[in-house]
């Protein structure tokens, strides 16, 4: 079942915060334990983060791998410009980056490129292989323009809370 998306700002106390910004600190946490923290009881804990599940204020939990130690050391990010803006197009589009485990992020943009991928590759020569057999495969593609990060400064997928 998949969670209700959030319609705006979600309304929030200070327990919920607390119980999300401990999750996001160390989403490994028993029950028991990030209710100690926290200051709750197990079962209003519990009731609390269920509640956020389902209101899909929480999406899930995620173990964050090290792309570098995997010998992925070049993110690269494919700004993308189709043919066509139509809504079927861009559906097609959509739904077929979902398939490709190398794209970690896609983004619907303003501006000049219609699209904004982040795109992990072990090297140039695996980017060029990617951009050749996949990216400018996709459908609706009209051009590809790639920019390489020299340097990640900050990552983090935490939120304020």
């Amino acid at each position: 079942m998949k969670a209700q998306k959030v319609e705006g700002p979600a309304s929030l106390d200070a327990a919920d915060r607390r119980i999300l910004a401990h999750l996001q600190a160390q989403p490994d946490l028993t029950m028991a334990e990030l209710a100690e923290r926290v200051g709750l009881s197990h079962t209003p804990c519990w009731r609390r983060l269920k509640r956020m599940e389902e209101a899909g204020i929480v999406r899930g939990r995620a173990l964050l791998l090290d792309p570098q130690a995997l010998g992925f050391t070049i993110s690269v990010f494919a700004h993308i410009k189709l043919k066509s803006h139509e809504e079927e197009s861009l559906d097609r589009f959509e739904e077929s980056v979902e398939h490709h485990a190398q794209i970690v992020e896609c983004y619907s943009m303003s501006g000049e490129s219609d699209y904004t991928l982040r795109v992990l590759a072990r090297d140039v020569g695996d980017y060029e292989h990617f951009l050749k057999k996949v990216l400018l495969h996709l459908p609706g593609v009209s051009s590809v323009v790639s920019s390489f990060a020299l340097k990640t400064i900050k990552l983090t997928m935490k939120v304020p809370v």
